[in-house]
């Protein structure tokens, strides 16, 4: 049976062999961008490359996803290796689509070129008869929380039930057989070195607010009216007012944006609507911000006697990364590109549905460098693929390798003494609390 060592080299030799045309890859997916729950051409391209590699695969999961599984020689857990389908909006980045202003300003064409290059360095008869259990290659949609006026939309048609895509795959049953996951993310920060060994990530809930008010002519009759955009400014106030009351530790973030503010200047807005975020580093954190957002937005309602229509729509769940995995990671990441270049973040402020994979099972996120400008900024490209995909591959599939060989020793230590935050049912049945609507009638 040959070492780890070996198996690295062999894995390694696969993907360097395939080094042009896994970075091809990722450049076509950055030309045609895509985002959440329409990346049809992307997760097309996926499929294609997975039925070159002689691999069986599902597609169509929550709409879009695609999963292959590779095969051990022995029985044992399964590892999912992910990657990510979808991209932005940026209409100024250099490489928007010109039509929908889909941009990968994330790095996620990165994803999916490392993902399928970990498949290509893995898929060999001779490792994979030397590790035990599967290893299931995800293409999932809809990590970019965006869109949240056409995702509900197909909510409410019944096509998805949760706005993003790996909450969505936990409901199909997609992970039901998976026993830990991880992904690697592009990350545009000197400090962060080539390869990052990451710790948690805030949080977050989504919110759709509509007031509601009464036109009239702004000139002639402003007092008939009841002014929305005022209500909806007081609010904003009202939310600003309650920051001193977050906690540093809780890293809270709250940042509306007004997506209506009225319907000609001639006249007392009456339908105004605003859309937030609100994300925390744990749920209580979360909960305790979002009931005094709630009470601001009744505020400015009450204040002037409008109405507010209040949506709270589950987002992600806080991420908690595997201490063993990053173990087993980082000297990987070593071996790869130094030590000196491996860097360590303990905790990141934005958000990301691998949290949600991280209540259920032992999970990492750790993040590749190449990249410059700032993240889902227009100004965000790849600049070095062969770190970001290559590189970020390699990083994968040795840690599939250290986990799943001999006998998947290590990756049964992993599963056996972690503990998860919730099952799956208990996942779901706390996602589906968080969703609420309620109009407040100020009259």
């Amino acid at each position: 049976m040959p070492s780890k060592e070996e198996l690295k080299r062999q894995v390694f030799d696969a993907i360097d062999s395939r080094a042009d045309d896994l970075i091809n890859l990722a450049q076509t997916i950055l030309s045609h961008p895509e985002p959440g729950y329409r990346e049809v051409k992307t997760a097309g391209l996926v499929a294609d490359k997975l039925a070159e590699m002689g691999l069986p695969f599902r597609s169509g999961l929550g709409l879009t996803g695609v999963r292959a599984d590779l095969v051990g020689g022995s029985a044992g857990p399964t590892m999912a290796l992910l990657g990510e389908l979808d991209s932005l909006i940026v209409n100024e980045h250099p490489y928007a689509d010109a039509t929908t202003g889909a941009a990968h300003a994330c790095g996620h064409h990165c994803q999916i070129g490392m993902l399928l290059g970990a498949a290509v360095g893995l898929n060999q008869p001779e490792v994979l008869s030397a590790l035990s259990g599967r290893i299931a290659l995800i293409a999932v949609p809809a990590e970019e929380y965006i869109e949240i006026e056409y995702r509900d939309s197909l909510r409410r048609a019944g096509k998805i039930e949760f706005l993003g895509g790996k909450p969505e795959l936990i409901k199909l049953g997609e992970f039901d057989d998976v026993n830990l996951a991880m992904m690697v993310h592009t990350t545009s920060s000197v400090e962060e070195g080539q390869l990052c060994v990451s710790g948690t990530n805030n949080g977050t809930v989504a919110k759709k607010i509509q007031f509601i008010g009464r036109g009239s002519h702004a000139g002639g009759s402003p007092h008939l009216g009841i002014n929305a955009l005022n209500a909806a400014t007081l609010a904003l106030s009202a939310i600003h007012h309650n920051r001193e009351t977050f906690r540093d530790a809780d890293t809270v973030r709250v940042h509306p944006i007004i997506t209506k503010g009225g319907e000609a200047v001639s006249a007392v807005p009456a339908d105004v609507r605003m859309e937030t975020f609100v994300r925390g580093r744990t749920i209580e954190a979360i909960m305790d911000a979002n009931r005094k957002v709630d009470r601001a937005l009744r505020a400015g309602a009450m204040a002037v006697g409008a109405q507010v229509h209040i949506q709270t729509i589950p987002g992600y769940l806080p991420l908690t990364q595997s201490r063993q995995m990053n173990e087993i990671y980082e000297p990987n990441a070593a071996a790869l590109v130094g030590a000196n270049r491996v860097g360590h973040v303990s905790h990141r402020t934005g958000s990301t549905d691998m949290g949600d994979i991280s209540q259920l099972m032992p999970a990492i996120h750790p993040y590749v460098g190449g990249a410059t400008g700032l993240g889902h900024g227009a100004d965000y490209v790849i600049q070095d693929y062969r770190l970001a995909v290559i590189t970020a591959a390699k990083s994968m599939a040795a840690t599939v390798v250290d986990l799943l060989a001999d006998g998947a020793n290590l990756a049964g230590k992993v599963v056996a003494e972690h503990r998860p935050e919730m099952t799956r049912p208990e996942y779901l049945k706390f996602m589906r609390s968080l969703a609420s609507e309620a109009t407040f009638d100020a009259e």
